[in-house]
């Protein structure tokens, strides 16, 4: 089911509506059964994967909490068996035919057979997604941060939580567990604050993200018939596609948990206002990012080895996040940019920093902040290239083209050829302009509250102005490609 359909319309207000009146003994239970009921509308078998993670999962917590308590070594096995048999699962599905491949490939360069078949199989919707957040309950389990939960169907609900079961945030044991134990009182501002940042996702999502996608689908599904202009435009347009699209379901799973009561973390903090790669992924994509610090990261030794050692660390977390993002080698050659990026950012800074003092630049000017702004987009932006690409030789192609000028086209106003009309063109670039004003207003304000304190006929006013503004410029259609980017992932 997604966010963006007919059937989530009904479905959430029956959902909340019953959530409240139901007893609290007996509301996990609705949770539960709606979660699962919310996940099966997209394909009823494969929530046993769901079931078969959350079961081994569950039981791994409670043996290593048994084996901690006995003094025994055995709670290293019962990680390891979690891990192996999680991992294994989402191999297969996931990776199967991607090593497959690959290996056919090498094989048949050594002159041998490889006769393995392809398995024709449905990637399972936002299984990257609850296997991390069930792993991380194993590893918080092993670590003695949480306890091991010993109510099958509250952690069952951990892990298959409706609001951000498919695409996150990742949410942490220790956060989300214990509120399904606290009574959640109907509460007026929480359901309304709530309603205010699911309606901005959807602002992002139907007004600019999934306008946005037609321009960069005509392009970046033939490349080769483009140069210069519409590759940039289609690039930078992707950046705010992808940043809207994921951003926008977080928003979206954000407030409808706060509806219902519950907190969930912050997965994105204007991530394009970021002044370098290192801080561009403190405020992207959070919740991953805190995964891979405290679950791969520390334990290759973190930043406290030798710098030889912490590039190494660095590299390793950044090519399993590109390889956690899809099964190809576009995905693997994005995370190792980002890799390369973060470290050249920390080999270079002495450098940089001495440049920086003999020229007396002064960091707190608005040109300097501009500039390290601008050159973190150009590098992001460059990245997503192989993101979006369809093909390695399709990004190759975009990148050697990116610079290819012909001024005709501009000054013909092709881009008005690319899938989005004039009119098209300019409300995506008005809504663009209203996003990042959000953004700016963020760094001194809490909006939420500027919002609150404003006079009812104000409030009011922007609560259906935003809603017309959603319904009249929303894009609608094919619920295949109204999905969110990250279902695939």
């Amino acid at each position: 089911m997604l966010f963006n359909s007919f059937s989530f319309l009904y479905f959430f207000p029956v959902v909340v509506f019953l959530y409240y009146i139901f007893p609290k003994k007996i509301r996990w239970l609705w949770l539960l059964v709606t979660s699962y009921y919310f996940y099966m509308n997209w394909n009823p078998k494969y929530a046993l994967l769901i079931l078969t993670s959350t079961l081994i999962t569950y039981l791994s917590g409670i043996y290593i909490e048994k084996a901690r308590n006995k003094g025994s070594n055995h709670k290293k096995t019962y990680v390891a068996l979690s891990f192996i048999s999680n991992l294994a699962i989402l191999i297969g599905f996931k990776y199967f035919n991607f090593l497959n491949e690959n290996l056919n490939i090498l094989w048949n360069k050594m002159g041998l057979n490889w006769e393995v078949s392809s398995l024709n199989i449905l990637l399972p919707v936002g299984i990257s997604f609850y296997t991390f957040q069930a792993l991380s309950y194993t590893m918080d389990v092993y670590r003695g941060e949480i306890k091991a939960t010993k109510n099958f169907g509250k952690y069952a609900l951990f892990v298959s939580f409706f609001p951000q079961l498919v695409a996150g945030p990742i949410e942490k044991s220790a956060n989300l567990l214990p509120q399904f134990d606290r009574e959640n009182k109907f509460d007026y501002n929480r359901i309304k604050e709530g309603l205010i940042l699911m309606m901005w996702g959807f602002f992002k999502k139907l007004v600019i993200a999934d306008r946005l996608a037609i321009l960069v689908n005509t392009v970046y599904n033939a490349p080769k018939e483009y140069t210069g202009v519409e590759l940039i435009v289609a690039t930078v347009f992707f950046a705010f596609q992808i940043l809207c699209d994921f951003s926008a379901y977080t928003d979206i799973a954000i407030g409808a948990a706060k509806i219902l009561g519950f907190d969930l973390m912050k997965n994105f903090d204007r991530p394009y206002f970021s002044k370098s790669i290192p801080e561009f992924w403190r405020r992207w994509h959070i919740s991953l990012g805190a995964w891979f610090r405290d679950y791969l990261y520390f334990p290759l030794g973190g930043s406290r080895v030798s710098i030889w050692k912490k590039h190494r660390n660095i590299m390793i977390v950044f090519v399993v996040s590109g390889i956690w993002h899809g099964a190809s080698w576009n995905f693997l050659i994005w995370g190792f940019l980002h890799g390369a990026y973060q470290i050249i950012d920390l080999a270079t800074y002495p450098l940089m920093k001495k440049v920086n003092d003999f020229l007396k630049i002064n960091k707190q000017s608005f040109g300097y902040k501009l500039y390290k702004v601008g050159l973190t987009f150009t590098l992001v932006s460059i990245a997503w290239i192989f993101f979006r690409a369809n093909t390695l030789g399709d990004a190759a192609y975009i990148l050697k083209n990116l610079l290819a000028f012909d001024f005709d086209n501009l000054l013909n106003n092709k881009v008005y050829d690319l899938g989005l009309s004039s009119r098209e063109f300019k409300i995506a670039l008005i809504s663009i302009a209203v996003l990042l004003a959000a953004n700016l207003l963020e760094r001194k304000y809490d909006l939420m509250d500027l919002l609150r304190k404003q006079p009812l006929i104000i409030r009011w006013s922007f609560y259906i102005l935003s809603i017309l503004y959603i319904l009249f410029y929303g894009v609608y259609g094919d619920s295949d490609k109204a999905a969110f980017i990250y279902f695939q992932f």
